[in-house]
């Protein structure tokens, strides 16, 4: 990659932070009459109460519903403990196209795909092509992109796909 292309996307990669940052700046309900704000301080794993709850919204140490309803099924447990890049294979093989199962089947590692807050999130799709920019794996890449932005979804997501050499092939917003 060259010196002004380099230095092109160091541009571009910053001005889409600071225009997501400044775009979520404001506190969001517009209404600024000193009221006190209406959110609580409780954390997604409390109630107001300050009890914390488990997944199913049952209240930990108290009275739980009945166990058989809250559990997870063994294949969702196995989904979860796999590899971000297993997961999204298994998604794509279950519900994407034949081309687009072709493409993803030359993914090696995802980064990024669990961690988002809808403020700027990026995820990293590595895969075996050769070649960079010019070489066979760009048209596979923007399958791969588009599978993935079924799979993941955000308000601000972009997925960025690589060949084996880390070199960029391409990348979609999700």
């Amino acid at each position: 990659m060259g010196m002004k292309t380099k230095i092109a996307l160091g541009a571009v990669v910053g001005i889409a932070v600071i225009g997501a940052m400044s775009a979520n700046s404001g506190d969001g309900d517009g209404n600024d009459d000193g009221k006190s704000d209406s959110r609580t301080s409780a954390s997604a794993g409390e109630n107001a109460d300050g009890g914390a709850k488990d997944k199913g919204g049952a209240e930990k140490g108290g009275e739980k519903s009945d166990g058989a309803a809250d559990a997870k099924p063994a294949e969702d447990k196995a989904v979860e403990k796999a590899s971000q890049a297993e997961q999204f294979k298994a998604f794509v093989q279950k519900n994407g196209s034949a081309n687009e199962k072709d493409a993803v089947s030359h993914v090696t590692k995802v980064q990024g795909a669990d961690e988002q807050n809808d403020i700027l999130d990026a995820a990293d799709v590595y895969t075996d092509f050769t070649g960079g920019f010019m070489g066979e794996g760009t048209g596979p890449a923007k399958l791969i992109a588009s599978a993935f932005a079924d799979w993941k979804d955000s308000e601000n997501g972009l997925v960025t796909v690589y060949d084996a050499d880390g070199e960029l092939l391409g990348n979609g917003q999700f």
